[in-house]
């Protein structure tokens, strides 16, 4: 398989199709079931906001919250 005539194709194809074709892709990789292994530092950051979170479980934003705070950057 030649990887770059096949990004090519791709590329020609519209973005409804691309936004398919990598829905199909995805869904494939899922019923495998292949997820990468997380390194350490992942493990260790999702140890520290479970934590945190247990702790402190009061403490969160809705995501309307969040939205809006981006928003307020821009």
């Amino acid at each position: 398989m030649d990887i770059t005539a096949t990004l090519n194709e791709i590329a020609a194809l519209s973005i409804e199709d691309r936004i398919r074709l990598v829905q199909a892709i995805w869904d494939s990789i899922a019923a495998e079931q292949a997820y990468p292994d997380l390194t350490d530092s992942q493990k260790r950051e999702l140890d520290d906001r479970i934590d945190d979170y247990e702790m402190n479980p009061d403490n969160i934003l809705t995501w309307e919250e969040i939205k809006a705070s981006i928003k307020r950057r821009r």
